[in-house]
């Protein structure tokens, strides 16, 4: 059986608004195997990772379990963990780490304020301080979730720590299977969709100096998925490398049809309109998966230029 992410490729599928959705990320190092819903089936306190998932419901915090690339026998208990949280709306981005030997005190964070952009819980409960160094590339190898992560996924973070590529952890899920390998870049929030080495490297170095590689990316995920679609379409059309230079002001209307108006620092705006439309002919979503789908698929078909008045109303 062909797998789901040859199978999209070959269709060239479109990945622009397939990002996954969050404000805000939070990590939290986890070696050993993984299954399929990693919070409550791996060598986490399955109590804990259903208490973590319940916290974050509707707060815009995305929880998710990170490795370090390689060999993932089972180590036992690791004595101290590693922890991110990343923020990643525009003019609001950060990205804080810290380590702990209880992750059991995630559980003190405020995980509302977390997802509306304020790091102070995670400064008190657990000494976060500001990562200053290098962003993160977090790269999708969970094959009890999808097998194309872990065929596709684990080499690639296998080469890029070879390659001795600061920041990379493996991570558990990051949505689209079939767009394996996938990556997400943080603090920014940028996704990427068949990834190889040479696009990662770039977008990290892109990330570090405030800017975006649009090549292979999927949206960043602090928008809704039309409103990813309609800020990368803004952006190739205008040549806006800058992460934080465009803002998604707001979503009007319902599937299969939106307006989303993008804003500009400097004060431009634009109204794009995005239509959702089924990717034909069906194809598998996911390996394993007997009855082929037809996912949905952000297709931009209109941009216009609004005058400040417009931009503000």
């Amino acid at each position: 059986m062909s797998r789901c992410a040859t199978v999209s490729r070959n269709l060239d599928e479109p990945v622009s608004g397939t990002a996954a959705t969050a404000t805000t990320w939070l990590l939290l190092e986890q070696p050993g195997p993984w299954g399929a819903k990693a919070l409550t089936a791996s060598h986490l306190d399955p109590a804990l990772g259903r208490a973590l998932e319940a916290a974050a419901k509707d707060t815009g915090v995305r929880v998710a379990l990170i490795r370090r690339p390689g060999r993932h026998a089972d180590p036992g208990t690791p004595p101290v963990r590693q922890v991110y949280v990343a923020h990643t709306v525009p003019g609001n981005v950060w990205l804080y780490g810290t380590t702990t030997r209880d992750p059991r005190h995630l559980l003190g964070l405020d995980f509302a304020a977390l997802g509306a952009g304020d790091p102070r819980s995670f400064v008190s409960a657990l000494g976060g301080r500001p990562q200053t160094g290098d962003p993160l590339a977090l790269v999708c190898t969970n094959g009890k979730r999808d097998r194309c992560c872990a065929l596709l996924g684990r080499p690639l973070a296998a080469e890029l720590t070879a390659s001795d590529v600061p920041g990379v952890w493996e991570v558990t899920h990051l949505g689209g299977h079939r767009f394996a390998p996938t990556v997400l870049v943080l603090p920014y929030g940028y996704a990427y969709a068949r990834a190889e080495a040479h696009t990662v490297k770039e977008a990290l170095h892109r990330a570090q100096d405030g800017q975006v590689l649009l090549d292979d990316c999927r949206g960043r995920s602090a928008w809704d998925r039309p409103g990813q679609a309609a800020e990368l379409a803004v952006r190739t059309a205008t040549a806006e490398y800058a992460a934080d230079a465009l803002h998604v002001v707001r979503t009007e209307g319902a599937a299969p049809r939106w307006e989303v108006t993008i804003g500009h620092t400097d004060g431009r705006g634009w109204r794009v309109t995005v239509a959702q439309t089924a990717a034909l002919p069906p194809r598998p979503e996911s390996c394993g998966v007997d009855v082929l789908g037809t996912p949905a698929r952000m297709d931009v078909v209109g941009i216009r230029a609004l005058h400040t008045a417009a931009l503000a109303g």
